[in-house]
């Protein structure tokens, strides 16, 4: 573990199911007094289910006061992002306080844990095994009491509202963890203020700009890769689900209300980014997205469960700013562009 801040990435095959769930269930098998979940999808079988499962419950049994907060009735397009697929049995096994969050319009797209207000498990990975074993993903855990009481604000957010619009609204101030200085964002509250401070950190960026996202459809996220590309002067490079795009772009295409940012997309997917070739999202269909979201503007580093989408903007989402040199050199080279350029974005639409 890298002090108090420890970041880990996920390829697609490069890791087994049960490691992780090994991972979470001793993270989880920490807590003393308290744990909160805050998950967008959960759905675990036989011996991933068993291991997180049993350690939820352990840690109920052993007095552990155990929240859980889960999405649910997903209706948006699909597939910007895939619909979750909750085991609503599996949650009702752990016999542990639950709440689903209604995902109408906006989803609850977390996917965090808080223990005992002084540790938070984020990132971008659901709790599956196809996001454990065929997705490209990110993995942060902070050792932080300020960060984790942020963590918590949001928690009871949604926990005593119930409703995703409601949620989002802790300050974004940042806070000690270790060394560093991390600045916490929570959308929807905060979801417009975050897409301008990554567009302004890629506005700025001199050396480098790295994205790492399965859509990129936020506007100051966008126009400003695209001026930046066009300028000619910065490194940028990155990855995005190629499915998803084309379905991105097949939709701006049928609404004349949107089709103002497709020129802004074509030019960015001009520069050198790949398409990672998934699997389209279909009922029982292999889960292998391009599912990462991190940003890095030289040294400062965005990641966590936010696409960089309008979308996303609405949605319940999390997010850790920092900048730290090493660790944005290790997302680069852990997040390598995948697969190939994105072709003719009609694709299957067509």
């Amino acid at each position: 573990m890298r002090g108090v801040l420890e970041v880990r990435t996920l390829t697609d095959g490069g890791q087994t199911p049960v490691a992780v769930a090994e991972q979470i269930a001793t993270f989880v098998g920490g807590a003393r007094s308290t744990l909160d979940f805050a998950h967008y999808d959960f759905n675990l079988d036989g011996d991933t289910a068993g291991i997180v499962g049993g350690a939820i419950k352990a840690a109920a049994a052993r007095g552990v006061a155990v929240r859980f907060v889960y999405n649910l009735d997903h209706r948006n397009p699909i597939p910007v992002p895939p619909p979750p697929e909750p085991d609503g049995r599996l949650i009702a096994s752990l016999e542990v306080p639950v709440r689903a969050i209604a995902g109408v319009p906006d989803l609850m797209h977390h996917k965090y844990v808080v223990r005992d207000n002084e540790s938070v498990w984020t990132g971008s990975t659901n709790w599956t095994e196809d996001s454990w074993l065929r997705q490209e993903n990110v993995i942060v855990i902070a050792e932080s009491r300020e960060l984790a009481v942020r963590f918590t604000e949001n928690f009871d957010e949604l926990w005593d509202t119930g409703a995703v619009e409601r949620s989002g609204f802790v300050a974004p101030r940042p806070v000690p963890v270790g060394n560093l200085r991390v600045r916490p964002w929570f959308t929807p509250g905060n979801g417009e203020a975050l897409s301008h401070r990554i567009g302004k950190a890629i506005g700025r960026a001199r050396r480098r700009v790295r994205i790492a996202s399965p859509v990129i459809t936020a506007a100051p996220v966008l126009s400003t890769l695209a001026q930046r590309i066009s300028e000619g002067v910065v490194d940028i490079a990155g990855c995005v689900d190629q499915p998803q795009v084309q379905g991105v772009i097949y939709q701006w295409r049928q609404n004349g209300n949107i089709s103002w940012k497709l020129p802004l997309l074509e030019r960015v997917m001009e520069a050198p980014f790949s398409g990672k070739p998934s699997t389209p999202w279909g009922p029982g269909t292999l889960h292998d997205f391009m599912h990462a979201k991190v940003t890095v503007a030289d040294d400062t580093v965005f990641t966590g469960s936010f696409n960089l989408s309008r979308s996303g903007e609405l949605n319940a989402e999390n997010v850790l700013e920092f900048v730290d040199p090493e660790l944005a050199d290790r997302l680069e080279s852990g997040l390598e562009v995948v697969g190939g350029r994105v072709q003719d974005p009609s694709g299957p639409h067509r």
